[in-house]
């Protein structure tokens, strides 16, 4: 069942969508070699906790942690661990909250150093492909018009694989929603779109095949060929002429750029 949303009730998911971008700001301080994805996902779950809010993710269906933190050929659900990221890595952080009720939930990749140049034209390729989905979240189009701009950007285009088996999600008082957004689709196919569905839009795009696969855990989710993947989202709720953005990835990349740790290349926004 797909639930809409009031206005109010868009605005008090835009507080849980701006402290996820605001704890991913965090993230993108702290961000170097050497540095554990467990201490990563520490400061997450203290700078949620600071807020008055609790993270989405932690006890969700068992997780055992507050954050996805995935590691160049992860594409999802990485768990944190005692390794250390080093230079060239990229780094996928996915953060939920629960504040006054309603999650915030949406993802950002950075690359550590230099990843090389294939590596980053996929971080901007997928972001790129983000937002051509998000201009596709307005009222009269259909599911299939975000999944159709997001697969036309990365696979048609790019050549890339775009992950079949994961997929966006509505958002709300549940971390998951309905209706599925998956990647990769037909135009004017799937549930129509209305005023006041809030949506994470997630492409995951993996810069050589599209096939996956599960770890032990039942959680890491790797590359079959095991190239790097890249994962963004954002949270947004269907309008009239034009998507509303309820995160925001401008203090995210203003500390990506102030950290002479990460290798960045901005990409135009819609925000």
């Amino acid at each position: 069942m797909i639930i809409y949303k009031t206005d109010e009730q868009v605005e008090l998911m835009r507080k849980s969508a701006l402290l996820v971008s605001q704890t991913l700001s965090e993230v993108a301080k702290m961000l170097k070699p050497g540095l554990t994805t467990l201490a990563i996902d520490k400061l997450i779950g203290e700078t949620i906790r600071d807020n008055k809010a609790v993270p989405s993710f932690l006890n969700y269906h068992g997780y055992p942690f507050n954050s996805c933190i995935s590691v160049n050929d992860v594409v999802v659900h990485g768990f944190p661990n005692k390794n250390e990221i080093k230079g060239g890595d990229i780094v996928s952080v996915d953060i939920g909250v629960i504040l006054n009720g309603w999650h915030g939930d949406h993802a950002y990749t950075f690359a550590i150093g230099d990843p090389g140049e294939e590596v980053m034209q996929l971080i901007r390729v997928t972001k790129e492909s983000l937002y051509k989905g998000i201009e596709k979240a307005i009222v009269g189009n259909r599911i299939g018009d975000i999944a159709f701009a997001i697969q036309e950007h990365t696979e048609k285009k790019h050549g890339y694989g775009v992950v079949r088996e994961l997929v966006g999600h509505g958002l709300g008082k549940s971390l998951h929603e309905d209706p599925q957004v998956p990647n990769y689709g037909k135009r004017g196919s799937g549930p129509k779109l209305k005023e006041g569905l809030v949506l994470a839009i997630e492409p995951m795009i993996n810069l050589g095949v599209k096939d996956i696969y599960t770890e032990d855990d039942g959680w890491t989710v790797r590359t079959k060929d095991g190239k790097p993947s890249v994962h963004f989202e954002h949270d947004v709720c269907v309008r009239k002429n034009r998507a509303d953005i309820l995160s925001d990835y401008r203090p995210i990349e203003a500390a990506e750029e102030s950290n002479p740790n990460l290798h960045t290349e901005q990409t135009a926004v819609l925000q």
